[in-house]
């Protein structure tokens, strides 16, 4: 029997009401290049998240601030705050948190990474990391409306994503690891301006991770160690315990 634990405690970030806002905004070039767009607070984009061990979840992407990083990145906030808590723990939603206005980049472990490399031109190929898995990337097409990207990376795995001119995000993103099997996707249900009500975004610090084999009888296990506060947002607010 494989017993494994991980345990993260994580302090509420943000916890936003937003009122209405102006409208998504932004560049699109010529057929062949399309420009990164600019967001304001408020816009959203609804979207229908599926993972292997959960059950489907549609939730609002939400515009919740745009002058992150001495004003070079947004922040990305989450209507649903079961969401929020599983992105702290699992991270299996890269889009929640910090994306620069340049690229709209992810951060993951503190770097910017370049999920679409503006200005979008078919055939333009870069690399950068995601879900811990170095990725090669390229578009593969461009339309008047849609912008088809993909990457590969050494193990098989790969990346399908597409961007749409209209909505200024993803009309659809998906992860299918080298078993074939979809870790995520993300299928874009509506999108708009001027979002009202709460957003949240959940940021998590591993405090105690660790995998106990155990080939008898049930046990007890026990361990301890020393929680301190959260090296940049002090206190934490709640403990999230996950297991597998």
């Amino acid at each position: 029997m494989r017993r494994a634990l991980s345990l993260a405690v994580t302090t509420l970030l943000l916890a936003t009401a937003l009122s209405g806002c102006s409208g998504i905004s932004g560049i699109v070039g010529g057929s062949d290049s399309v420009e990164v767009p600019t967001w304001e607070v408020g816009d959203w984009w609804l979207y229908t998240f599926s993972t292997p061990d959960y059950t489907d979840d549609t939730a609002r992407l939400v515009v919740a601030s745009v002058s992150e990083e001495g004003g070079t990145a947004n922040m990305l906030a989450i209507s649903s705050l079961t969401e929020a808590r599983r992105h702290a723990v699992l991270n299996h939603n890269p889009f929640l948190g910090r994306m620069t206005h340049d690229d709209l980049a992810a951060f993951e472990n503190g770097e910017a990474q370049t999920v679409m490399d503006f200005p979008l031109e078919e055939g333009d190929t870069w690399g950068f990391t995601l879900f811990s898995v170095e990725w090669s990337a390229d578009v593969r097409g461009v339309s008047s409306n849609y912008i088809t990207m993909g990457a590969s990376s050494a193990d098989g795995s790969k990346l399908d994503y597409v961007y749409d001119t209209d909505a200024q995000f993803f009309s659809s993103f998906i992860w299918t690891d080298a078993s074939d099997v979809e870790q995520l996707r993300m299928m874009l249900a509506d999108s708009g301006d001027g979002h009202t009500g709460d957003v949240y975004f959940v940021r998590g610090g591993d405090l105690y991770s660790d995998i106990w084999e155990d080939t008898g009888p049930d046990v007890e296990i026990r361990d301890t160690f020393f929680v301190s506060d959260h090296p940049s947002d002090g206190e934490w607010d709640e403990m999230i315990y996950f297991l597998d």
